[in-house]
């Protein structure tokens, strides 16, 4: 199979689909691999790296050209779909229920795409949790930053110090992104509040963290209470595949001090907040009520090459499985891959997608057979 990676063009995105080493799994499998020139160089994986390693370094067009299957980080902007061809495999974050335009190239194009933050094992989402863990984590150290009185923030150091109240940290959502911003949270000395709707989830919380941190029901009032003391907010709310739901609006904004900040980790996915819109590193924070937002789309970008690392270690060994197979008979045999398929042949193939956009759904298996 011609493998190809491609560079990320989105703002900031210095990530990149494939390292050096993963290039030479595939060569070692028999496979061709195209990297896109200076893919990675932004992190440094150098066009040489990866020569070394088996891979031929091409331009853009030739690449697309060529690729049977295309293996990026973020979804494809409007800028590259016309590169793309009917009957190619697409294997990335897509997050298309909060993105009709992509959502209808992928089905009039029958595009097979492979979203990693569907891939499931169980309950558990391997593709998704290394980028959930590290933007839980900085989510915290942006908030802190962002509380700063030359940021706009309320000047609240979060750690406080002895004889002054520390800042409070209130997150919604006991997932993966939630307890690694609990863990920087109370790593700096902040007062932290975790809100779930599954109790046993916050029994976890509540014993892994040692009763360090405040654990609540997520009921209405029970958010409402929190976010009046609340100097900090992260929304760390995931339906896997669907549209986030709204757990602030807008006139909740009143309750709360102003300058604090909300940090929405939930925007590649249409965002939590519903004063949430998204935002890039270089202007990631706006203000709305007297309230600051944090809605950065691709946080993980600013640490991109432990970023890089940790997703190409869990998206290999799925992405080496779908070559040598191919995608049909991988996702068939592999209950996991299958839960990945969103589009195929011009079908959606993932109900909450479907449901985003009122799309007839197909399910993947049958899709496939």
């Amino acid at each position: 199979m011609n493998i190809a990676c491609v560079k990320e063009i989105k703002r900031h995105e210095y990530r990149v689909g494939l390292t050096p080493s993963n290039v030479k799994e595939y060569v070692d499998a028999g496979h061709k691999v195209f990297i896109e020139e200076d893919a990675g160089k932004a992190i440094g994986f150098l066009n040489e790296d990866y020569e070394k390693n088996g891979a031929k370094i091409v331009a853009k067009k030739e690449l697309f050209e060529k690729a049977d299957m295309i293996i990026k980080v973020k979804e494809p902007l409007e800028e590259e779909y016309e590169y793309f061809k009917e009957g190619q495999i697409l294997y990335t974050y897509l997050h298309l229920a909060a993105d009709e335009k992509l959502t209808k190239m992928l089905l009039d194009k029958k595009i097979s795409s492979m979203a990693y933050e569907t891939i499931k094992v169980g309950n558990a989402l391997p593709c998704l949790a290394p980028m959930s863990m590290i933007a839980g984590r900085l989510a915290v150290l942006e908030a802190a930053k962002y509380s700063q009185k030359t940021y706009g923030g309320n000047g609240m150091l979060l750690s406080g110090i002895p004889g002054v109240a520390k800042g409070k940290v209130v997150i919604v959502g006991g997932g993966v992104v939630g307890i690694n911003a609990a863990q920087i949270a109370l790593g700096v000395g902040a007062d932290v509040s975790i809100l779930d709707i599954n109790t046993q989830r916050l029994s976890y919380i509540d014993q892994i963290f040692n009763m360090k941190v405040h654990t609540y029901y997520s009921s209405k009032a029970n958010l409402l209470s929190l976010l009046e003391n609340a100097d900090v907010v992260i929304g760390a709310v995931l339906i896997p595949g669907a549209k986030a739901p709204k757990v602030i609006n807008k006139e909740d904004l009143a309750l709360m001090k102003k300058s604090s900040i909300l940090v929405d980790v939930a925007i590649d996915q249409g965002g939590c907040f519903a004063t949430s819109k998204p935002t890039t590193h270089d202007e990631p924070i706006y203000e709305v009520d007297g309230i600051l937002h944090y809605c950065v789309a691709n946080m993980p970008g600013c640490v991109a090459k432990t970023s890089t690392i940790a997703l190409t270690d869990t998206t290999l060994s799925y992405g080496l499985k779908i070559a040598n197979q191919g995608f049909v008979k991988a996702c068939l045999g592999d209950e996991s891959l299958l839960e990945g398929v969103n589009t195929y042949n011009g079908l959606c193939t993932y109900e909450a997608v479907s449901k985003a956009f009122n799309l007839p759904y197909t399910k993947a298996a049958k899709a496939l057979a």
